[in-house]
Formats: C-alpha cells, sequence, structure tokens
C-alpha cells in the first residue's frame, strides 16, 4: 500500500494533469462561450446538481466578483419556481460530468422558451446536454483521482479551472481594473486601500492637538498627553502648520536640556515645515508616506494651511490597510 504523501502526490500530479489537459481542448467553442456572455444584456445563470452545483456556486461567484453579473440557480428549485430569475437576456451556463443530469435535462424545454444563450461545460460532448447547447465547453478528464474512479475529483478541478478562464477573460475583455475590483469588495484589504480617504480616518475638532508658538513646553506636554496620538501640531493664530512636536521630541529634549526643557517654548522645539497630507488622498498612501520617513502620524491642512486634522499610523493599520 502506497504510504499517504505518495497516495496525496499521485492525486495532485492527476488534477494538475487534468487541467493542463484543457489547454490541449480549448478552442473556437470557448471563444464564442466568451462572446455570448460579453454580448448578454443580462446576467450569467449557472446550474449544476451535486459536486457540480457545487462548483457552479463558485464560478458564479468569480464571475459576479469580476464584473461579470452571474448568479447560481438550483436545478431541483428551478421547476418549483425559481425560474422566474431567468429572463431573455440571461445567458445560462449548465454544469454536468455525464451531460445526462436528470434534474438538468427536465430543465432544458424550459430554458429553451427563454430563447437564452446555453453553454454546457461537461465531460460528454455527445450527451444531451451538449447537443441541446448553443456551445459546448470539453471539461472531460483522463481519469478521477480516486482510486475507484467515480469520485468527482479531477472533473470537479477541471471544471472549476475551465470556469476562472471564462471569467478571467471576461475580466480583460471588458477592461475589469483594480479600482472595480475593490468596489465589489468594500471590506476587502484592496478595498480599504482603494476607498478610506485620510479624511475618514484623522482626528479633528476637540480631538485634534493643537498649541501656538509661545506655549510652554510643560503645557505643550500635556496637550500631547491629553490627546493619546503622541504629537501636536504648533500653530500660528490662523492656525497655519507651523511645525510639529512629537513624542521623540520630548524624549530628546529632556535628554538634551533636563530640566530647562520645560521653560522653553512649543516653537524653540518643534520641526518646521512638517510633512503632511491632503485630506481627499487615500490612506494607503499617507501609510507609504509614514514608512518612508519612519514617522507615525501626518498633519492635515486645509486648501489655506490651517491645521484641519491629523492621521496616526495606528488608525490606519486598525483598518487592516498594509
Amino acid at each position: 500500500m502506497d504510504s499517504i504523501l505518495a497516495i496525496a502526490k499521485k492525486v495532485l500530479k492527476i488534477e494538475a494533469d487534468a487541467v493542463l489537459a484543457l489547454t490541449e481542448k480549448l478552442d473556437s467553442n470557448f471563444e464564442k462561450a466568451v462572446e455570448i456572455i460579453y454580448k448578454s444584456k443580462g446576467r450569467v445563470v449557472v446550474t449544476g446538481m451535486g459536486k457540480s452545483g457545487l462548483v457552479g456556486k463558485k464560478i458564479a461567484a468569480t464571475l459576479a466578483s469580476t464584473g461579470t453579473p452571474a448568479f447560481f440557480l438550483h436545478p431541483a428549485e428551478a421547476s418549483h419556481g425559481d425560474l422566474g430569475m431567468v429572463t431573455s437576456d440571461d445567458v445560462i451556463v449548465v454544469i454536468s460530468n455525464s451531460g445526462e443530469t436528470e434534474e438538468l435535462i427536465r430543465l432544458l424545454p424550459f430554458l429553451k422558451r427563454f430563447n437564452v444563450g446555453l453553454i454546457s461545460l461537461t465531460g460528454n460532448v455527445n450527451s444531451t446536454l451538449a447537443k441541446a447547447s448553443d456551445v459546448t465547453l470539453d471539461a472531460s478528464v483522463k481519469e478521477e483521482a480516486c482510486p475507484m474512479g467515480i469520485v468527482p475529483t479531477a472533473s470537479t478541478t477541471a471544471t472549476l479551472a475551465l470556469g476562472d478562464a471564462l471569467a478571467i477573460s471576461l475580466l480583460i475583455k471588458n477592461g475589469f481594473k483594480e479600482e472595480d475590483f475593490a468596489f465589489f469588495h468594500p471590506d476587502g484589504s484592496l478595498g480599504r486601500k482603494l476607498f478610506i480617504k485620510v479624511s475618514d480616518l484623522m482626528h479633528t475638532g476637540d480631538a485634534l492637538p493643537v498649541v501656538s508658538l509661545d506655549t510652554p513646553m510643560s503645557r505643550t506636554v500635556i496637550e500631547i498627553s491629553s490627546k493619546r496620538l503622541g504629537v501636536t501640531i504648533i500653530a500660528d493664530t490662523d492656525k497655519k502648520i507651523l511645525g510639529i512636536i512629537t513624542d521623540g521630541d520630548l524624549r530628546r529634549g529632556i535628554e538634551k536640556w533636563g530640566k530647562a526643557f520645560f521653560d522653553m517654548n512649543a516653537g524653540e522645539v518643534m520641526t518646521k515645515n512638517p510633512k503632511t497630507i491632503g485630506e481627499d488622498e487615500l490612506a494607503a498612501k499617507a501609510l507609504s508616506i509614514m514608512e518612508g520617513k519612519s514617522i507615525t502620524s501626518l498633519a492635515v491642512p486645509d486648501n489655506e494651511g490651517r491645521a484641519k486634522g491629523i492621521i496616526h499610523l495606528h488608525d490606519i493599520l486598525k483598518q487592516g490597510i498594509v
């Protein structure tokens, strides 16, 4: 008996070979399938039974998240009212390894009434399903990874890969961009990077630490501590940003001047012309600046250069923007 590792490696090789073999089966039918979906004014309705249905759900989800509206229709529920979700503008993608799945074959006459494009992904190009389809994509495999040859393994992997090939081909044909992907994934890391702005995270109003040039350092330390950002902006009487003082400046100042440091004022200690960022910039850009300059916060001025906010590194990281 083969070792567990040997069995696992054999399974992976069989499935990898099955996917690779698809490249030899791709022909003009694949191009026709892409064109039918691309020209459709409706959605892609994916259906399949059992393991094929599970693969179909993933294919539908991938299509939908990459700019091709799609949903999964369970074939057993379709004949009990769910066919009402299908319109004449849609395209139907039917998945069946045998091409003879009873629940799907029963649906064909009803789907034909809609006069919709019918694309099949099947392991039997001579099946009832294939003959009823406008386009048939050959998803047949040489063998299943199961030693009995009956458990859907290589066949489902190959079908899933073929669905991915459709989705990515349509993605490129539709000119789908990173920003579009982020729009459909607002809670994903990419969505957060491309949608969360500095204005969404910056501290403003009473939470904004600001002192004047002549504020004693003893009072400046209290401002920094009470606002809990480890920094304060130094501004003139019109709130225009003149400089910044950080926790690090405090430590270095105490080391250099000792107790005399607290008799100095903010203008004597501040770093002039601090790094700033506009409130409409992406938080991801603020993070990039902070990382490049090895700092933990940026002042946010308004259009007149007046202090409007501060964005802190921790606020960005909390949002999962990395």
